[in-house]
């Protein structure tokens, strides 16, 4: 099924990704696609939503015909000087009903039996959540990194923790995180109200450790109709951000030489011989997940009392150069710990 050719002149290909639905995914992966143009750069974008594709939507597409080229490869749709392809191109309007290995078909067919060409970048709009979709692109194409879109809402923290373990299991670094719909700005006194519980720019590099690639209020700017997009200040950040990012990659990846449990602490070893580390105890007290603390008030929502004073880590995942994901002894999982809680940073 798969065709190497089809990705052989692709430079970068970016996942765009939020483990839960509603946080305007399709339409910030839209808009970097679009903006990524604008700066003069060949660009492909790729819906992966086979249940719910958004591309044509944002696009206004409907009725367009997929056609393909004497070497049997479907030739993306062109528009506003992006390269698009879409299951709902050869879907229609009509309900995606089938099972998981019809799925990986379909997704492998679009990804690999796709004309795209020479590309500076391939963006690929991935479903919501961690599954046989994600599992697949992680598994079959070369990623140069994936975005995490999430909201300060609480439960939409908690899935971006998810997304950035998953990631990160399969080796494919956290370019950032861009943090949509984060608060309203009042129109006569630019005033900001955060709706979803106040945060700051870089709280979640506070947080996690990864990097806040741009906050975007909300507004009618990005309200989901792509065929009209002509700049927005916001995404240039934004792109400005991931371009940064991908510069920086091959110097940000993890020089973590071991990770291990001594003595009631939690230890990180480096390549250079720097030792970090931290009371597992403490760490697990202070986890700043949304499972933890309040996206409202910022208070814990658990009493440390009830931590196990023998509590202990299970697995300790690398992510990247700036933090771990730790499994604890008590069943937490979706907890990150940056460097900067273990006294130090890389």
């Amino acid at each position: 099924m798969s065709n190497p050719f089809s990705l052989s002149k692709v430079k970068n290909i970016v996942a765009v990704s939020s483990c839960k639905g509603g946080v305007g995914k399709s339409t910030i992966a839209a808009a970097l696609s679009l903006e990524l143009s604008r700066r003069g750069l060949k660009v492909g974008l790729m819906d992966a939503d086979i249940y719910g594709p958004s591309l044509p939507s944002l696009f206004k597409l409907h009725d367009v015909k997929v056609r393909s080229n004497e070497f049997k490869l479907m030739m993306p749709i062109e528009q506003q000087g992006l390269k698009l392809m879409s299951f709902g191109f050869l879907l229609g309007d009509a309900p995606a009903v089938m099972r998981g290995p019809i799925v990986t078909r379909y997704i492998q067919q679009i990804l690999f039996q796709t004309d795209w060409g020479e590309l500076d970048f391939l963006i690929i709009d991935m479903p919501p959540g961690t599954g046989d979709i994600q599992l697949t692109i992680t598994q079959s194409a070369q990623l140069t990194g994936a975005v995490i879109v999430t909201t300060h809402h609480g439960l939409s923290l908690v899935d971006t923790v998810r997304g950035i373990l998953m990631f990160e299991k399969v080796n494919v670094p956290i370019l950032g995180v861009v943090e949509n719909m984060a608060y309203f700005a009042a129109p006569d006194t630019g005033k900001k109200y955060y709706i979803f519980g106040e945060q700051k720019a870089g709280s979640l590099s506070k947080r996690f450790g990864v990097k806040s690639l741009v906050e975007i209020p909300i507004s009618n700017e990005l309200s989901g109709d792509m065929s009209t997009y002509q700049g927005n200040s916001y995404i240039q950040q934004a792109v400005q951000g991931l371009l940064k990012a991908i510069q920086e990659k091959d110097s940000s990846q993890s020089d973590l030489k071991d990770a291990g449990f001594r003595d009631g602490n939690v230890v990180l070893v480096f390549n250079d011989g720097k030792e970090l580390s931290a009371k597992a105890f403490d760490l697990r007290a202070n986890c700043a997940c949304a499972m933890c603390v309040s996206e409202l008030t910022g208070q814990r929502m658990f009493d440390p009392k009830k931590i196990p004073t023998d509590i202990n880590p299970v697995e300790i995942l690398p992510l990247g150069n700036y933090a771990v994901g730790i499994t604890w002894s008590d069943g937490h999982s979706s907890g990150i710990y940056p460097y900067s809680m273990f006294g130090g940073a890389r």
